[in-house]
């Protein structure tokens, strides 16, 4: 139970200053390179810093992911969950308690650019992390942190505030939506595509690497 809790722990830590991240550079107003850098190098810095411990998914979709392959046990998803989203939560409350944050009200893209978007980067997130943090073949490497952080990178310059709100992370997206920074039927839309994105990653992944 112990050696359970540190893992949830290290989720709720690492998920907290993910999306402290997203709500300061982005909502507050970071311009051009500044938002998608922070937000990239903010989730590479707490991969590297709690993958030894949980695995280091700060996000419902990759667990979801990961669980499908057979790198999570199915019994410790749904408390993965709940701290990733606890984390977010928090972090986004602890942003707007001191600066105002906009209220966008409701959805600023297209039900397609909406989906496409988010389907896209989360599916190469989560394979990503499944090749890069749980292959056999690339047990030990020493870049998977780099490798995924800067996927959300490519993710947030892509698609992130033209296609969609560059969530990628069903905890960032329930974040957002508890400070009304979007209406929570595109904060569901979001989720949703985010963990349907997660299991044709892990379904692809379980084909092209099979072990």
């Amino acid at each position: 139970m112990k050696e359970n809790f540190r893992k949830y722990l290290v989720e709720f830590i690492g998920t907290f200053f993910l999306v402290f991240t997203v709500a300061s550079a982005v909502l507050i107003g970071g311009d051009g390179l500044i938002a998608p850098l922070s937000i990239g190098f903010a989730l590479m810095i707490m991969v590297y810093a709690g993958g030894h411990i949980s695995g280091g998914h700060y996000n419902p979709a990759v667990s979801f992911a990961a669980a499908i392959r057979g790198a999570l046990e199915w019994k410790q998803l749904i408390p993965y969950w709940i701290f990733q989203v606890l984390g977010g939560v928090a972090a986004v409350l602890l942003v707007a308690k001191f600066v105002s944050l906009p209220a966008l009200g409701g959805c600023p893209f297209s039900l397609t650019q909406l989906i496409v978007g988010e389907f896209l980067f989360t599916f190469a997130l989560c394979y990503v992390v499944l090749q890069v943090a749980t292959s056999k073949k690339t047990a030990g490497n020493s870049y998977y942190g780099l490798a995924i952080g800067s996927t959300v990178l490519v993710g947030a310059f892509a698609v992130g505030g033209s296609f969609c709100f560059g969530c990628f992370n069903p905890a960032v997206a329930i974040a957002l939506g508890t400070v009304n920074a979007a209406c929570w039927s595109s904060m569901g839309i979001t989720a949703g595509v985010n963990l349907a994105a997660a299991l044709c990653a892990a379904l692809v992944y379980k084909f092209v690497d099979a072990e």
